[in-house]
């Protein structure tokens, strides 16, 4: 690799802000905010708003109200259809 072309990959921490988890990853970021971590070292620390911990998809608390009410609005409508051709 060529040098001084590539920037700084080094590890930094994360925080999610909705649930407050932190994760320790080799990163790109930079920040001008650092944290001490468990090792006793200083890391950047960068704030993220959804992160694996806190996604609904990620965490298995997925909202299927939306898919929930599409089906029982799909059903209501075909089941007025069906109720009608079995009376003619």
């Amino acid at each position: 690799m060529k040098k001084h072309i590539h920037p700084q990959y080094d590890y930094v921490i994360f925080r999610d802000t909705s649930c407050g988890q932190d994760f320790k990853i080799r990163s790109t970021c930079t920040s001008s905010q650092t944290i001490e971590w468990e090792d006793g070292k200083t890391y950047p620390l960068i704030h993220l708003d959804i992160s694996s911990a806190s996604h609904p998809v990620y965490t298995g608390e997925q909202r299927q109200a939306k898919a929930e009410g599409r089906i029982a609005q799909f059903n209501s409508r075909f089941k007025k259809r069906s109720l009608k051709s079995k009376q003619e």
